[in-house]
């Protein structure tokens, strides 16, 4: 693909909330009925390797890289979670806006009998330099918040920020 050399990009990616999160309680009554078939299900998923790697397409150095501005926010979670750092940790993009949701879990469910569902995390993200992403999320390089009262007056600051930022790219 052939890219103008003034290519610069905006993603926007602040309300994201990627993946599905499944949520199941199990009564005491029946966590107690059902403690073996858990076990089982611990015993037998727990160790399979649900490792993912995250790469480009590999075809070296592109006109766009270092030209793009990625916007997150609180609402930013999961995949859109990856995205980020990932741009972020090999300099492809500038992040802009407030720290994402440090949401980013594997998890699976499981049916434990008794018409209930329990979710269980499976793994966790690393970043290629290991840093964890859930329960710490990623921090903008250039932090940026959005108050309710700037979108009510018709405003976007973290649109505008980035605007000025790919505008001096």
């Amino acid at each position: 693909m052939n890219f103008p050399t003034d290519v610069r990009s905006i993603a926007s990616i602040n309300t994201n909330a990627s993946g599905n999160c499944h949520f199941a309680n199990v009564s005491a009554r029946n966590a107690l009925t059902t403690h073996v078939p858990l076990l089982w299900l611990a015993l037998r998923y727990g160790f399979i390797d649900k490792s993912i790697l995250v790469v480009t397409e590999g075809l070296g150095p592109q006109k766009f890289h270092g030209r793009v501005a990625i916007l997150v926010n609180e609402h930013t979670a999961s995949a859109g979670e990856m995205l980020a750092a990932f741009a972020e940790e090999n300099g492809l993009a500038t992040i802009v806006g407030t720290k994402t949701a440090a949401r980013l879990l594997s998890g699976s469910t499981f049916k434990a009998g008794f018409g209930y569902i329990v979710g269980l995390p499976a793994a966790a993200y690393l970043t290629w330099q290991g840093k964890l992403i859930e329960g710490k999320g990623v921090t903008p390089s250039v932090p940026v918040e959005l108050l309710p009262d700037d979108l009510l007056a018709g405003q976007d600051p973290q649109m505008q920020k980035a605007i000025e930022i790919v505008r001096g790219m």
